[in-house]
């Protein structure tokens, strides 16, 4: 079970980067295009689906190493077990959020479907949206593997955000 999830992270890391190179290579693609007098203005369109689809993967690399910037004024101040607590509610309120923008992600995925992405033809809007369950879906399963080392305590799930 560990070697697979080290896989699917390592995939995840992978795709992330492969988004975020090939947003940045359109971007500069269409603007050398526009500079000779032949725009392209579908390289923006794929650059931004690129983009959704990296941020997500990205905003999960950094969630599950705990990466995200963080405002740790009230657990410092508290004792262990009542840090513990507060990290243990607000990774609830985290799961539940994720859970709703699954649910509303796959609602807009499904109702997007027959809807062109950008006015190109063939590319379903899903494309996009979908970003938007793979991401909450990854980020919910970082939450709910955090939540449990907190319940266990485990050393590195169980620590505050940017707390030793």
């Amino acid at each position: 079970m560990a070697k697979l999830a080290s896989l699917l992270r390592r995939i995840e890391a992978i795709l992330a980067g492969t988004f975020l190179l090939l947003m940045v290579a359109l971007i500069f693609t269409g603007g050398i295009a526009r500079m000779l007098g032949h725009p392209l203005n579908w390289t923006i369109d794929l650059a931004t689906c690129f983009f959704a689809w990296g941020c997500f993967l990205c905003a999960d690399i950094a969630w599950r190493r705990d990466a995200l910037m963080s405002i740790n004024l009230v657990p410092n101040s508290l004792p262990p077990r009542a840090a513990q607590a507060l990290a243990l509610i607000n990774h609830t309120i985290i799961a539940g959020f994720l859970g709703y923008v699954i649910y509303a992600g796959t609602l807009l995925s499904w109702t997007s479907r027959a809807r062109s992405f950008q006015g190109i033809p063939g590319v379903s809007y899903s494309w996009v949206t979908a970003s938007i369950v793979v991401g909450s879906a990854l980020l919910l399963v970082t939450t709910l593997h955090r939540m449990v080392g907190l319940v266990r305590q485990e050393p590195d799930a169980a620590r505050v955000s940017g707390s030793p």
